[in-house]
């Protein structure tokens, strides 16, 4: 009897653990690997599928979810497939970025498990302390069409998500976006099958970890879009290769895709695919600070970078060159432009940006009449000023080896190219291609109308800049830009990399008094809420967009606004709640810059200096003015006051506030 029992009680365990194991899909093959910390780990098993399942102390986050590449002639990494071999290995090394958005020593430490199949495939995990990525890889001897890829994200429970639904074009299909939306949170089971957002998308579960979801190292193949299914899964969406194009006619001129293919690529056999990335933080302040994505970037191609100067410069976009003050006419002249110059020299700028309009669009050689490059390159010389240039995309691709060579003639080291609106392969192909080429000339790249870096900013450190945000110019003719969006935005889209917001409007306004206004753009929130986005937000050269003939008013302002850092040896998140407030600090040699902002919620906030060196600080405060609940262009500076390590200060915010404090080492 005593046997029988025990007997049953074997039995019984054998059977809990088949329930277990197979009740959740797993494998007897089913492989585990841990974060550095141990605090996450991925089991991954090939069933009918690949599948992963990732976890954060033990706790699901993400339940089982499936990982394909279809492929032409009916092969598939799920066809006919097994896992042959696995193997972990620890990597304990370091980034050193020549263009630091974030820090300029990027530890990269994480554990790798590398998959390899019976058929020609490999799947490599990175797990990290502060996400997860995967990608496959391929061995065929030749080039593949690839029909598809399956990239599922399953969250357990009834998540929310920060998703930027695209909203369809009239003239186009809905994969043509400019990658500027809002990022109003959603439950993921109200997002509907056929509903498309894009990268990154910040999961919010019921309880923390917050995820949020990604790519990096895209090449050759189109950008992933993220769809809803009505339930609490989302699923990688991609773009068809392009078979048929045509130019619109706008006045800013883009190539319109009017048949795709059935398949989203055609590339190589044998190669790496994009990295699938998971950013997972605990705390919200753990967000803005991740930079994941650019670690899994592929390494630079443009060898010695040094030529690479990232800084401040002013652009007229927004204000639509709308001086006062001055003896000329202002507009798309000689005269305006050597006004930048002088504003620029007197305040701190590195250089002056020549937005559109500068030259025919559709010809980079015909330039407006009223504009003498020669005498602009020879005064901007002079003043030790660069000048910047805009350009459409479709010219500068077709002009690219004589624009680029004219480009060097004039001094010329930084370049914008805008409207792109596509993430398709060929598209993909394009960022590479002209980035490659401005390189060889020693040119810097931004791109506007474009989807985010994803690790691009690693592989080519020239690609210094990048839009694809709702930034300033939405200020033209809509109230959509607001407080709450910009204390989004670093836990969404500054988790692909950094972007150009062009902040600095010097007209602002309370909620009440936030309205457009032909020629006199003006942002929602305070003076020093705008100040502070030169701190809080990444970007390598960031463009003030303010009236200069307001910023001649108000001196001491611009002055510390002008003389702002842009690249950062390291950053550190002190505070943050996503859509309510964030506070920055970050370091630059020996001094250090801390800024905060906050949504249209009036709050205080108490500023801690214990990532302080010792040794005594001379702060220099701008803050909220007293009025500035009705007043938002209201700010006071307040000078030499001295900071030392574990300090406290204080910092009252009003409405849709900010603040910046500069710490200069003694």
């Amino acid at each position: 009897m005593k046997h029988i029992n025990q007997y049953k009680k074997k039995s019984y365990l054998l059977f809990f653990i088949f329930i277990v194991i197979y009740g959740k899909g797993w494998s007897k093959d089913t492989l585990q690997v841990f974060s550095p910390s141990g605090k996450i780990s991925v089991k991954v098993w090939m069933g009918q599928l690949c599948k992963y399942q990732v976890f954060y102390d033990n706790k699901t986050i993400l339940e089982p979810s499936s990982i394909d590449l279809l492929l032409d002639k009916n092969r598939s990494l799920s066809a006919n497939n097994s896992i042959k071999s696995s193997s972990i290995k620890k990597i304990r090394e370091q980034i050193i970025s020549p263009v630091a958005e974030k820090r300029r020593i990027v530890p990269d430490v994480y554990n790798l498990l590398t998959i390899n199949f019976k058929q020609p495939y490999k799947v490599e995990f990175r797990v990290y302390d502060d996400g997860v990525a995967y990608r496959i890889s391929t061995s065929f001897k030749d080039s593949s069409y690839i029909n598809n890829e399956v990239a599922e994200f399953n969250f357990p429970g009834k998540p929310s998500a920060y998703f930027p639904e695209v909203k369809k074009r009239a003239d186009a299909d809905i994969f043509h976006t400019s990658f500027e939306e809002e990022y109003p949170l959603r439950k993921l089971d109200s997002i509907a099958d056929g509903v498309l957002g894009y990268s990154p998308i910040l999961v919010a579960p019921e309880t923390d970890p917050k995820i949020a979801i990604t790519e990096s190292d895209l090449e050759d193949y189109p950008g992933m879009f993220i769809g809803g299914t009505g339930t609490s899964t989302l699923k990688g969406v991609f773009a068809g290769y392009p078979l048929e194009e045509e130019a619109t006619k706008d006045f800013y001129s883009e190539m319109k895709v009017t048949k795709r293919a059935p398949y989203i690529a055609r590339t190589s056999g044998k190669r790496s695919f994009p990295w699938r990335v998971l950013l997972i933080a605990a705390e919200d302040k753990e967000l803005p600070g991740n930079d994941l994505v650019y670690r899994l970037g592929a390494p630079s191609r443009i060898g010695d970078a040094s030529w690479v100067k990232p800084g401040n410069l002013t652009d007229e976009w927004t204000i639509d060159i709308n001086l006062f003050n001055v003896p000329f006419r202002a507009g798309l002249n000689t005269a305006s432009y050597k006004y930048y110059i002088d504003f620029a020299k007197r305040f701190g700028f590195d250089r002056i940006m020549m937005d559109a309009g500068w030259s025919d669009n559709n010809d980079l050689f015909k330039i407006t009449p009223t504009i003498s490059m020669d005498t602009l390159v020879a005064y901007a010389k002079e003043k030790g000023i660069k000048i910047s240039m805009w350009t459409l995309s479709r010219t500068l691709d077709r002009q690219l080896d004589s624009a680029l060579n004219q480009f060097n003639k004039w001094g010329v080291d930084f370049i914008m190219t805008d409207f792109i609106d596509r993430d398709d392969q060929k598209t993909v192909n394009f960022y590479h291609r002209i980035a490659k080429a401005c390189a060889a000339h020693k040119i810097m790249i931004m791109y506007h109308g474009a989807f985010p870096p994803k690790g691009f900013n690693r592989t080519y450190p020239n690609a210094v800049a990048r839009e694809g945000v709702m930034g300033s110019e939405y200020n033209i003719g809509s109230n959509k830009v607001t407080p709450e969006h910009d204390v989004t935005l670093p836990f969404t889209r500054m988790l692909a990399g950094g972007f150009d917001y062009e902040p600095g409007l010097l007209n602002n306004a309370t909620k009440k008094g936030t309205r457009p206004v032909a020629g006199v753009v003006t942002s929602p929130g305070t003076r020093c809420h705008q100040l502070s986005m030169f701190v809080v937000y990444d970007s390598p050269m960031q463009i003030f967009s303010g009236n200069p003939s307001e910023g001649m008013r108000e001196p001491e302002f611009m002055e510390l606004l002008g003389n702002l850092p842009t690249a950062w040896d390291e950053t550190i998140i002190t505070d943050a709640k996503v859509g309510k407030y964030i506070v920055s600090a970050r370091q630059k040699g020996n001094d250090w810059f801390v800024a905060g902002m906050s949504n249209w919620d009036e709050r205080d906030l108490v500023v801690k200096f214990d990532f302080l060196k010792d040794g005594i600080y001379k702060a220099t405060i701008c803050k909220d003015g007293v009025n500035a609940d009705r007043y938002a262009a209201d700010y006071v500076i307040q000078k030499d006051v001295s900071v030392k390590k574990n300090d406290e200060i204080k910092i009252h915010l009003a409405p849709g506030g900010g603040f910046l404090i500069r710490l200069d080492k003694q």
